[in-house]
């Protein structure tokens, strides 16, 4: 059965989902980590959230690579859309944080559960232990259930729900939705910077010191113009959607 291509697409599907889980758990609502906090040479707040834009991107991508492969098995009339399916969606999730306790944790070293803490390796184990191996244990003693109960297209439908509603939290603006946070691209200057602050009637709240990075307080309905203006990335303008619009600097 695990060789099943509905078991492996469900694993898709599932290893997207606990990216996605990651993402909004720890870099925007708790924000412990970066995606590259410990990468020497890339303390620059521009790069880090840069970076946790690309792989918000490439969750995207995995989970409609999963949700692709599950859509044409259905159409098909083939895949096991009860029980099993939901466990290969687990050992999917449960897969995503063992490889990233494994690889970005402890081989490459890029970041950490939590950077502030006095033993991160303690949270390390502990975020490996619930989320990474209790789920997927569960999920492949799920994987042996009995036939689907749910008709393929209802199926499809909840998981579609599930990966999109994951993949558009981001969308949502924070409660500080009054401020901004704007990446410009490398070279941009304190001339550039204060002139599309001018054209666009924003005040600086906050800035990083070479004001490559700046949190203003502007109108939402002005904040995609910042685009005009040699930004690389703007919260709260709707793109992109993903760790970066809950960045608090």
């Amino acid at each position: 059965m695990a060789k099943a291509p509905w078991f492996r697409w469900g694993v898709v599907l599932g290893f997207a989902l606990g990216g996605f889980f990651d993402g909004i758990l720890l870099h925007q609502i708790l924000q412990w980590h970066h995606l590259l906090s410990l990468v020497p040479g890339l303390d620059d707040l521009r790069l880090q959230v840069l970076w946790d834009g690309w792989f918000h991107a490439l969750m995207y991508l995995v989970a409609l690579a999963g949700l692709t492969g599950l859509w044409r098995l259905q159409r098909r009339g083939a895949g096991n859309w009860g029980w099993p399916l939901a466990g290969a969606v687990l050992v999917g999730f449960g897969l995503w944080h063992v490889v990233d306790t494994l690889l970005s944790h402890w081989l490459l070293g890029i970041h950490r559960i939590r950077l502030d803490s006095d033993n991160p390796l303690a949270w390390d184990l502990l975020w490996l232990a619930l989320f990474g191996i209790a789920p997927l244990l569960f999920g492949w003693r799920l994987r042996r259930g009995g036939t689907g109960s749910l008709p393929g297209g209802v199926a499809m439908l909840v998981l579609a729900g599930v990966a999109s509603g994951a993949g558009a939290w981001a969308l949502a603006p924070p409660a500080q939705a009054g401020f901004a946070t704007v990446v410009f691209q490398p070279g941009a200057g304190p001339r550039e910077v204060f002139a599309a602050l001018d054209a666009l009637d924003a005040r600086l709240v906050w800035s990083d010191r070479a004001l490559g990075v700046v949190v203003v307080a502007v109108a939402p309905e002005r904040r995609w113009q910042f685009y005009r203006h040699g930004a690389l990335l703007v919260s709260g303008a709707g793109v992109p959607a993903g760790c970066f619009n809950w960045s608090r600097a």
